[in-house]
């Protein structure tokens, strides 16, 4: 009999796909990692490599044809990208540290409190000192 009964083999195969409890939840808010200087360059590298070839929608050509060139730049020909990677990472790092510091609040800013502009809130206060008088 042909495909009749699913052999243990299959079933904890079956078991290894199911979702893992343990894993926590990704933050949507947390900042992302900066790119490195080859993919900084790579930035650039896929314009000019899609003008001079604007019949190739292949992405591995262009991944191909960007990691060869990089290989063969001198250290020199890469110092603008990697400057360009160190100044993202560094703003990366400092917008980091802000995170973490609102982290560490228990994530929450005074001007993410509610989603009325500051002017609205203003109103209110003033509406309710008026009321406050009255009394």
């Amino acid at each position: 009999m042909k495909g009749g009964k699913s052999t243990g083999a299959q079933k904890k195969s079956n078991a290894k796909l199911a979702v893992k409890k343990g894993k926590a939840a990704k933050d949507p808010n947390k900042p992302k990692r900066p790119a490195s200087a080859f993919f900084v360059f790579m930035e650039d590298f896929r314009k000019q490599f899609k003008a001079e070839n604007p019949d190739n929608k292949s992405v591995a050509a262009v991944g191909k044809a960007g990691g060869a060139k990089w290989k063969a730049m001198s250290t020199s020909e890469q110092a603008p990208y990697v400057a360009k990677a160190e100044k993202r990472k560094a703003e990366y790092e400092k917008t980091m540290v802000a995170y973490n510091k609102k982290q560490a609040m228990g994530g929450k800013d005074e001007d993410d409190d509610s989603d009325k502009s500051k002017s609205e809130v203003n109103n209110e206060e003033d509406s309710d000192d008026e009321v406050e008088d009255d009394d």
